[in-house]
């Protein structure tokens, strides 16, 4: 059933392929920019994967104004506050950001603060709470999972009060994001599956949840097929230049989809994982997405059926009757995280991380039904259902 009405909003240009670096000088040169600051972390700097980008302008009149590598793996209020005096000082027009979810959500931040001045960046917090567009602003990702470099919203932590502030607002969107294999041939296996894992939920918990439309669901069921069918070849060889290129186009695909749709329970209770076990935000979406997909099935059952065919191809697709179709998109999955546990260790429950107890399911039940993720959910959820489902997937 189509919507009867529907909003669809990407205003973020992708630029992708095996040569996609070297077009930034161009792009920033349209935007009349000339002394951008980098923002990344000392992982993407170790690895070497500035040297194509510094490379790209040595030839133009372009000049990096600061390299800033501070960023932690969980941004943080200050980290943002500091990044925008550095910016500040050395005289920066525009943002570049290299890296994975706190480094794109870190160059978000500290764009707020450098566009709109002073250091307050919590006067901006929660939903569209800016009043005109941003410093220019491309984001170049490396790894293939957030989605973050097509989407709306950052998340910052706020270490004083042990809090994540989420911000939100169409001028957080980077003016360009920019695709190449190049920055995620170094990504070890595990996290490969980990943030491969993340885009899928973004794609599934897109077509899935209330809001889907059919502009989304074009990206979301595109990306699902992508991840499907490269993710085991890029583990297999973690140098092979096109399944990286597939990996990183299903990602902003799977950010296009759910930025647009939005997400459901699998996103409601990653996000309480995440702030009571301090787990990766990839890691939480593989520990509940086969649990959240068998708690909805009653209720939309079609929709996952759907997924079949972009997940396991049509021959399986055709072979199964439609009615079994939710129940063999459901195993599929679970036999894809069997495979990534196989080779990368990622764990399939919360009690293979290690890292969580029984004794913080009342939290993290709690915590996800005030998240607002749980309003798309195609299922209504009580803390009860939230505790059966934490307890399926322990």
């Amino acid at each position: 059933m189509s919507k009867s009405y529907y909003e669809f909003f990407c205003p973020v240009k992708i630029i992708s392929g095996h040569a996609a670096l070297e077009h930034i000088p161009f792009e920033l040169n349209t935007l009349g920019s000339k002394r951008p600051m980098i923002i990344t972390d000392k992982g993407v700097r170790t690895n070497n994967l500035l040297a194509p980008i510094e490379a790209a302008f040595e030839s133009t009149d372009i000049e990096i104004g600061f390299i800033f590598d501070d960023v932690p793996p969980d941004s943080s209020l200050e980290t943002v506050r500091t990044a925008a005096q550095i910016y500040r000082a050395n005289n920066c027009d525009a943002i570049i950001a290299i890296g994975g979810g706190s480094v794109i959500d870190t160059s978000k931040a500290t764009n707020i603060l450098v566009s709109e001045g002073g250091d307050d960046l919590m006067k901006y917090s929660g939903a569209h709470n800016l009043p005109r567009p941003l410093k220019p602003f491309f984001v170049i990702p490396t790894t293939s999972g957030t989605g973050s470099e097509v989407t709306l919203a950052a998340v910052i932590s706020d270490n004083q009060k042990g809090l994540k502030i989420p911000f939100a607002s169409n001028y957080l969107m980077p003016n360009a994001a920019i695709l190449d294999p190049r920055m995620t041939q170094t990504l070890p296996p595990h996290l490969t599956a980990m943030t491969a894992m993340d885009a899928m939920t973004h794609a599934v918990e897109a077509y899935t949840c209330l809001a889907a439309n059919p502009i989304s669901d074009a990206y979301a069921t595109a990306a699902i097929k992508k991840i499907s069918n490269n993710l085991f070849d890029v583990l297999d060889n973690p140098t092979d230049a096109q399944g990286r290129l597939e990996l990183a186009q299903a990602s902003t695909m799977a950010g296009i989809a759910f930025s647009n749709s939005m997400v459901g329970i699998v996103h409601s209770l990653g996000h309480a994982l995440g702030a009571v076990a301090h787990l990766p935000h990839g890691l939480c979406m593989n520990l509940f997405l086969p649990y959240v997909l068998e708690y909805n099935k009653d209720v939309n059952g079609n929709k996952i059926g759907e997924l079949l065919l972009p997940l396991a191809g049509a021959d399986i697709y055709a072979q199964t009757p439609a009615n079994k179709r939710a129940d063999k998109t459901i195993e599929i999955l679970n036999t894809i995280r069997d495979r990534l546990y196989t080779l990368t260790k990622l764990p399939r429950t919360l009690s293979e991380t290690g890292k969580v107890s029984k004794d913080q399911f009342n939290d993290i039940a709690e915590k996800a039904l005030n998240d607002g993720s749980i309003i798309f959910n195609p299922k209504e959820a009580t803390f009860k259902d939230l505790k059966s489902i934490l307890e399926k997937a322990w």
